[in-house]
Order: structure tokens, then sequence, then C-alpha cells
């Protein structure tokens, strides 16, 4: 018989050798596989979770350490204590009297990635992107919360009926937070009544596109249907997002290949941007009523650098206009898009890199408010990958999963830090969802939502580790920095080292009018 103190001995033996082989070789793809399979063992001999627990946890309530926590006022050594779905103390003191504790050492634990942006497609089009795959990718990657847009699901949701529809999907399947944006167009802009349904439905604000969405029953709005609207949104205190863009006939040179990047460039030149956003600032200067709390006219996707000295003249005359741009227009450059990859289009285009590395200092200046990924994946058929055409092939960037690593190597060298992070991803995108007192910050009260990450270490970008339903995207093998060791969604444990947990544990974000 062994005594039990040489049994704790070789324990614990055995559990330092395995923290060193871990730390030393836990990039190689080896190691992943393997990782990959224990945890699965792991899972099945876990003993069965209490009842009021959906994820890989069966405590009720633990504790996370960090020598790096990302505090509202800073990052340093600390403790999160979660019971339930709630942080109840962030504490300096690490020294924890918890029998539940989780020690991730030098790793950063930030408050979950809020993506504002996101096409989940369903129903309807879930061959595009589901809610499953997409929360999926989103939790794999720390994103913990998600605002999907109103399009390209069919039937958009426009309406109350449709709201429903989608808020039941959500609540059955998402792996992350869901929460909803209002399709905002020319058949309901003047009806406050039917906007007042999808807002007392939850609807976080509304969406309009300025151009043509590519989507036929989600039409553009004019200035008049924007007036019409606005008395409305200021009112209820929501925000207005808008894809900014007007377009206007281009003189083509007919003999451009269209495999070229810079042949679809030229079709969308940046003055459709500084058009649509002067417009914009023109009607809220014409609109006088008053404005509650929330309300904000919210630049889509700015991928011109050039438009922001309109912002912010407008901002400057007191005009709650707030802006964001994706993390793709901080990454790639237009010079660097090989002839034929449909996987770089999107709308507004990636513009080039004296553009790029101007939208990256307004970030770091605090001029550009939040990054999101605009994830908006397309069957390959419509990216036109056999022919390579970028004048017909869909627009739109596959990318929710790289949102957190692509934004913080874009911005580090810029000197964004890890609270600056914080800012762009997750607070600045509670506060335009109207979800701030509750999200976005590592706090007492605040919803349990973190994503435990290596800032150092390089993200695992290839195509096998992809979960979106689609695997093309700019993304792939890309070199960026931000590996994300582990996903909490609302307490629970979703995501461990690139596995996500079996059952979805995502709840509905409404917002502050749902009478439900």
């Amino acid at each position: 018989m062994v005594d039990k103190p040489v049994i704790g001995m070789i324990i614990l033996v055995n559990a330092i050798a395995a923290g060193v082989l871990y730390q030393r070789f836990h990039d190689l793809p080896q190691f992943q596989l393997l990782e990959s399979k224990l945890l699965e063992v792991y899972h099945r001999l876990l003993p069965p979770k209490t009842p009021d627990r959906c994820g890989a946890l069966k405590w009720p309530a633990y504790v996370l350490v960090s020598d790096r926590v990302v505090f509202p006022d800073g990052v340093r050594p600390g403790a999160v204590y979660i019971e339930g779905s709630r942080i109840v103390e962030v504490s300096e003191n690490v020294t924890v009297d918890s029998p539940h504790v989780m020690n991730f050492k030098h790793a950063v634990i930030s408050p979950g990635v809020i993506d504002v942006h996101i096409h989940l497609n369903e129903p309807g089009r879930v061959e595009w992107e589901g809610i499953t795959n997409g929360t999926v990718a989103a939790a794999a990657g720390g994103v913990t919360t998600v605002v999907d847009m109103p399009l390209n699901s069919d039937p958009v949701t426009t309406d109350r009926t449709q709201l429903e529809a989608k808020k039941a999907l959500a609540q059955a399947k998402a792996y992350t937070n869901v929460g909803f944006w209002a399709g905002l167009v020319p058949a309901n802009a003047a009806n406050h009544s039917a906007l007042e349904e999808l807002v007392a439905g939850g609807a976080l604000g509304f969406k309009s596109f300025m151009c043509n969405s590519g989507i036929n029953d989600f039409a553009a709005v004019e200035a008049e249907h924007i007036a019409a609207a606005l008395p409305f949104l200021k009112r209820r205190g929501v925000p207005f997002y808008v894809h900014a863009e007007v377009v206007t006939p281009v003189e083509a040179d007919p003999s451009a290949d269209p495999t070229r990047y810079t042949t679809y460039m030229a079709t969308r030149p940046p003055k459709f941007e500084q058009d649509a956003i002067r417009l914009l600032v023109q009607l809220m200067d014409a609109d006088s009523s008053p404005a509650a709390p929330g309300f904000s006219v919210h630049v889509a996707h700015l991928a011109d650098a050039g438009a922001l000295d309109i912002i912010r003249e407008a901002q400057s005359r007191g005009h709650p206009l707030t802006v964001e741009t994706c993390a793709h227009y901080l990454t790639f450059a237009s010079e660097d898009i090989p002839d034929g990859a449909t996987q770089f289009k999107c709308a507004p285009p990636l513009r080039d890199a004296a553009n790029k590395q101007s939208l990256i200092s307004a970030v770091a200046s605090g001029a550009i408010n939040l990054v999101s990924s605009d994830h908006s994946p397309a069957p390959p058929s419509l990216k036109e990958t056999d022919s390579g055409d970028f004048l017909r092939a869909w627009g739109g960037i596959s990318g929710v999963q790289y949102l957190l690593p692509a934004t913080w190597t874009a911005v580090r060298e810029a000197g964004v830090d890890l609270r600056g992070l914080a800012r762009l991803l997750s607070e600045a995108p509670a506060r335009l969802a109207g979800l701030g007192g509750r999200k976005g910050r590592l706090a007492p009260g605040y919803d349990a939502d973190l994503v435990i990450w290596e800032p150092e270490t390089r993200a695992n970008t290839s195509v096998a580790l992809n979960l979106h339903t689609h695997k093309l995207s700019p993304y792939t093998d890309t070199p960026l920095y931000g590996k994300v060791l582990a996903t909490v969604v609302g307490g629970e444990l979703t995501a461990l080292f690139g596995n996500v947990n079996k059952r979805p544990c995502g709840k509905l974000v409404l917002g502050r009018g749902a009478n439900e």
C-alpha cells in the first residue's frame, strides 16, 4: 500500500511536468490534436452537471485568477469571482479561499468581446451561415455577445413577427449571447407604431442601407425616409446604424480585368462614403426634435479614413455621431490582394496601405469608437471562387472568429494597450447597443462574459481550425497575435483550448424597451 503523501507527491510532480510540457509544446499541431482528444475523454468522465449549469463546469461558483486581469482602470494581477451568470467581485487579492479556482498564470483575463455587426442569416439562408456555426466560431474566438443584422436572413427582420422568429431560433441554438438590430426600410420608416413594436420586441436599434443592400427585400432608404424616422429614433433613445454609401454613376473602363481587385475598388470610390455621411449630418442638422440618452447615428464599417474630418466636424457641433471600422480594414490593404481572391471583397472596399494606417491611427486616438467583424460569409458559388470575378462576387468577409486577434495585431503597434483594446471590443460596443450597465467590463454585478487569452502567442488561422460554415476567409494563414485559451459566456465555460461546449448556453440580449 502506497502512503497518501507519496501519492500526493507523485501527482504534484506529474502536474508540474505536464505544465512545463504544455508551455513548451502547446503551439505544435500534434500537441493540439492530442490536447483535443484528451479533452474529449475529460468531458466524458465529468460527473453529471447540476441542473442549473449548461457549460463544461458544474460548479455553481468559481474564481478565475491571472497575473493580468483587465480591470476597468488598468491591468494588474487579480481574481474574478463568478456566481451563476454574474461577476460578484473583482479583487486584487489573489489569495483565494475557494475550492474552485482556475489559475491562468500570465494569460490575460479580459471582458468578453462584443461583436455588434454580424450576419447569421437565419432563418432562410442558414447555408450561408447559421446561428449554430456562427456563434460556435465566435465563442472560439473570444466573442461572448453578437448583435445580429436584420439581413441576410430570409425574410428580413423588418417587423415584429420576423424578430420573434429570430429570437426563438437564437434561444435554442446560440453558443454566445445574441441581440438583434431591426431593419429600417422605406416600408416602415414613417410607421412609428411598427418601429415601436420592434423596440417592444427587444430590438436594440435599427439598421438601414443608403445603397443597394444586395437583398431585394431590404431596400435602401433615401433622405426622406431617414427624416421621417429620426424623431422616433431620438425619442426612443436607440441607435440608428447606417451602411453609409450613396452610390452615383462611375465611369468604368470596359477593358478592365474583373479578376483584378483594383477594378472592383474603382467602382466604389471614397466619395460614396463621404457623400453619405454628409447627407446624414445634413439630416441631423435639420431635425430639432429632442434626443433621449442612447440615441446616435452610427456609421457602420468605415473604410475611408478621409471621411473622418466630416465626422469630427459634426461631433464638434454636438451631434451624437459614432463610427466603427472593421478588423479587415485594419489588417489588409488593396495592394496585397491577389488577382481572383474574391474572399477579400466587401463593401465599402478595402483601400490602400496609407488609408489602412490612417484608420489604425484613428482607432488608437479614439476618433473611431469601436471595431467589429461585419461577418458576412456566403457559399463559394456566390463568392465566384471559380471565375475570380470581383464584379460578380458576393461582397462579405468571413471573420468573426478572428476579430480579437486581428484587431489586437493591428492596433498594438499604434500604442493601444490591453485596457484600450477592451474599450474598443467590449465597452464601446456594449454602450452602443444599450448594454453598458451589464456587459463590457469586469466589475461586480456585470454579466460573467470573459475571454482568457495570450496576447503574445500566435492565433491559429489555419483552415483546419476555422469553425465558420464556409472556410473561405481572407484571414486564412494570416499571422495574427492573440491566442484564445478560454471563453466564458454568462458564467458558463463555453470554449477551452479551441474546443467548444456541446450544448448551446447563450442567452438572448434584449433592449430596454422589451415588454417581455
